[in-house]
């Protein structure tokens, strides 16, 4: 198993940090890519990455080496397979160079059970411990180089938003304002989608995780989009309800008190303050104006290599103290069945003294 020599990289630093959790199993995906630098996509063929503080041992296909071969730095010893041996074989080595004595960290939320299989397969006994939890607080705060990218997601992904509202007109579908909202963040140079846009129009919008339909858009009615573009892996996560022409006064209504709670939690947010703190501003601002059952999710979760992170996660019962360098989505919502729904959501990213917003895009219900 290899050690780094010479200075130590952003990454051989993040995993280090892992040296208290004993030998660690990361697979393709966001932890993986935050202690290694490596984005391999999880397929059916197996790759483990075992970090044992600085230390790295790598088992993947051999079509991947061109990959690995692409980071000089990473310091790790590799050990790959081909498709006419099969796996078996380089994970043999590996948990032989290993010897491991104690159980395997692994991240419960990636690691799939084939995997976990051919290592107890391999190794009769392994026992294993979940890290999931010890892994996202190592990534809840954010470094200079992660915020940076994760401004510019938000930033390109507002300035699709902008391009998409001055194509908007009554007739169009759902599914066309979705399509529409992707080219325009491809034109905005984002690097790929955080996730399928989803645009809902009129009671569709009531539906917190609906699905775009055929639906056309008409004068007068909700506009839903939820959306996010990415800048150097790291997605943005924004939610924007609109209205072409005149709103109803009972829409009206609805968008003041959403954007009330949405400024309401944002204020609450401070290093040291319990996370359910932040819920409860919204929610308080929603029931004083009578929605409070209408209110059906938590106000926020956290935002960086995934779109959503559980840590930190705005909901009533979580007393885990904010800490500067923390990023979530703020996104209060009202939803009346039958008539609409109103959610705005932005990123705010904790700081030493408070708050700051990394979204921009206005408060505005109304389109011309």
């Amino acid at each position: 198993m290899s050690t780094p020599t010479g200075p130590e990289t952003l990454f051989q630093a993040r995993r280090a940090k892992l040296a208290a959790l004993g030998t660690v199993a990361l697979v393709p995906g966001a932890n993986l890519r935050y202690f290694t630098g490596l984005a391999l996509h999880p397929s059916e063929r197996p790759t483990v990455a075992f970090v044992r503080g600085a230390a790295l041992l790598i088992v993947a296909p051999e079509l991947e080496r061109p990959q690995l071969e692409a980071h000089p730095d990473l310091g790790a010893s590799v050990l790959t397979w081909r498709d006419d041996e099969g796996p078996e074989g380089a994970f043999r080595r590996a948990l032989g160079e290993l010897a491991l004595a104690g159980e395997l960290g692994v991240d419960a939320s990636a690691m799939r059970v084939s995997e976990l299989l051919l290592l107890q397969r391999l190794q009769p006994g392994l026992g294993v411990r979940d890290c999931t939890r010890d892994l996202l607080r190592l990534r809840a705060r954010k470094d200079e180089a992660e915020l940076l990218a994760m401004r510019r997601a938000a930033a390109l992904s507002e300035a699709a938003l902008e391009a998409l509202l001055a194509q908007l007109e009554p007739g169009l579908s759902e599914r066309e304002i979705a399509a529409r909202l992707t080219n325009a963040l491809s034109a905005a140079l984002s690097e790929g989608h955080a996730f399928a846009p989803l645009v809902q129009t009129g009671p569709n919008s009531a539906l917190p995780h609906g699905a775009v339909s055929d639906r056309r858009l008409r004068a007068g009615e909700p506009l839903l989009i939820d959306f996010g573009g990415t800048c150097g892996g790291y997605p943005a996560d924004i939610t924007r309800t609109f209205c072409l022409g005149e709103p109803p006064a009972a829409l009206r209504r609805l968008y003041e008190v959403v954007s009330a709670a949405n400024r309401a939690a944002v204020r609450a947010v401070g290093p040291g303050v319990p996370m359910q703190e932040v819920d409860r501003a919204a929610r308080r601002v929603i029931a004083e104006a009578g929605f409070g059952e209408r209110f059906i999710h938590r106000t926020g979760h956290g935002l960086g290599l995934e779109v959503h992170e559980s840590i930190p996660q705005l909901a009533e019962g979580v007393l885990d103290p904010l800490e500067p360098g923390m990023v979530m989505t703020v996104e209060p919502g009202v939803y009346l069945p039958g008539f609409g729904g109103v959610r705005l959501e932005d990123e705010v990213l904790v700081t030493e003294t408070g708050a700051e917003l990394l979204t921009h895009s206005p408060h505005r219900l109304q389109l011309p």
